[in-house]
């Protein structure tokens, strides 16, 4: 098995407190705290390592708080390489659970030309066979291009790319063929500037994005479940197994993450499809992100729909 990367440009330490009521131009206070590291690449890494699949998280941290999420990481025996930035804080998000979730998310600090140098520096070393996740949006002092730049260079060498990302970020690396590409059921449609009012339109437009280059897509549809249209043709459906959602972030990350520790598994795209839907629902069920326990209860009582 190749190793595993993730990248996350920004990082952050995720505040998320619950309070029964929030009201704007009060005080406020809380009835539980917890505090968290995020960032999508590190969501996938976390419940990577949960699932007990060894990987490295990339990125750029800097300050106090980089120092925080490095040795939150470590605590949760996720292994780093994030590359220091010499300005500037790793960004700190607030996430309130209020009946509603409300979410004030920090800018992070800027990366220069030499520190993005640094990081194609390490992954210039990645070799065939390797997994590189790339999740999420890109900070604004970044070239628009930076995911297109980073699989063109990685081009011909082997190395399995996992995008998971919204609008032209995700349709400019389909020429690079990624292993695995993860929208859900509203960025799909963005991407066509469509609405999809069913699961034919879905699998229609995953279909025109496996044309375009991805070799599996996999779609995810909040309590309806997901979608997978794998590089051999063959289509999966999956139903979301019952619960209760008390957390939408991370869900995504989680069933990217579980589909690769399914895959890695198995080398089977129905299993790594039901891992990472167990996987995206244990985190969506709980308050914090998936754990090996949860997912596998979970599996006990899934099923792919025919």
């Amino acid at each position: 098995m190749g190793n595993i990367y993730t990248v996350t440009f920004n990082p952050a330490i995720d505040y998320v407190v619950r309070m029964e009521t929030f009201t704007a131009g009060s005080v406020n206070r809380t009835t539980e705290e917890l505090v968290q590291c995020g960032g999508k690449g590190v969501n996938v890494s976390t419940v990577l390592r949960n699932l007990g699949v060894p990987n490295t998280a990339l990125g750029f941290v800097a300050g106090f708080t980089g120092r925080a999420v490095e040795e939150g990481l470590a605590r949760m025996g996720v292994q780093t390489d994030f590359i220091h930035l010499d300005k500037g804080l790793t960004r700190i998000n607030v996430k309130i659970k209020a009946g509603k979730e409300t979410e004030i998310n920090g800018r992070g600090p800027d990366i220069g030309p030499g520190d993005l140098e640094a990081l194609f520096e390490k992954l210039d070393r990645l070799e065939k066979g390797d997994f590189l996740v790339l999740a999420g949006s890109i900070p604004a002092a970044l070239p628009v291009d930076i995911y297109e730049r980073i699989l063109g260079r990685l081009a011909g060498r082997g190395v399995l790319a996992v995008v998971d990302a919204e609008g032209d970020l995700l349709r400019k690396v389909l020429p690079y063929r990624p292993f695995l590409i993860k929208p859900n059921n509203f960025e799909l449609g963005a991407i066509f500037n469509r609405f999809l009012e069913s699961e034919d339109d879905i699998r229609d437009c995953a279909a025109e994005l496996q044309k375009l280059g991805a070799r599996n897509v996999l779609v995810s549809m909040a309590g309806d479940g997901a979608i997978l249209l794998d590089e051999t043709g063959a289509y999966h459906r999956i139903a979301a197994p019952d619960g209760k959602v008390k957390n939408s972030v991370g869900a995504g990350d989680s069933m990217v993450a579980g589909f690769l520790a399914g895959w890695l598994q198995s080398a089977d795209y129905a299993t790594a499809l039901r891992t990472g839907a167990a996987a995206g629902s244990a985190t969506a069920f709980s308050d914090g992100l998936a754990t090996l326990e949860d997912v596998q209860k979970l599996l006990q009582n899934m099923k792919e729909e025919e």
